[in-house]
């Protein structure tokens, strides 16, 4: 038997493919995103796929787990996700029911320069 972690191994997997329609099949039938840093909301495996689809992209996504972290049914991952010209973080919060994940809510933090106020206490990675 497989658990919420497998399920979202697996469709991290299924997006490496850039064929989200194949991706959206991990997702249960009312499944909903939130991307509260635009406010807004994805309902539905179609619509999943379509806004992935859609995306301008300069080359096939590449995604790679940096972290999974699992309890119960809330699965978290962050994972570097690349075109070849755009670079992002993805940190998603999946809830997984029945094998499927009924919901994410995902957060793309973008990079910034360090304030100089704290330079001598830390180093540029």
């Amino acid at each position: 038997m497989t658990g919420p972690a497998d399920t979202v191994r697996a469709f991290w997997d299924a997006m490496a493919s850039n064929d989200f329609h194949a991706a959206s099949r991990w997702l249960s039938p009312d499944f909903r995103l939130d991307w509260p840093q635009s406010g807004e909301v994805t309902e539905g495996p179609a619509a999943f796929a379509a806004v992935n689809t859609a995306y301008p992209a300069s080359g096939r996504w590449r995604f790679d787990i940096r972290r999974l972290v699992a309890e119960g049914e809330t699965v978290v991952t962050e994972v570097h996700v690349t075109d070849g010209a755009t670079k992002a973080v993805a940190l998603t919060f999946h809830t997984v029911r029945a094998g499927r994940i009924a919901r994410q809510v995902e957060y793309w933090p973008d990079p910034y320069d360090p304030p100089e106020w704290r330079a001598q206490w830390v180093r540029r990675t």
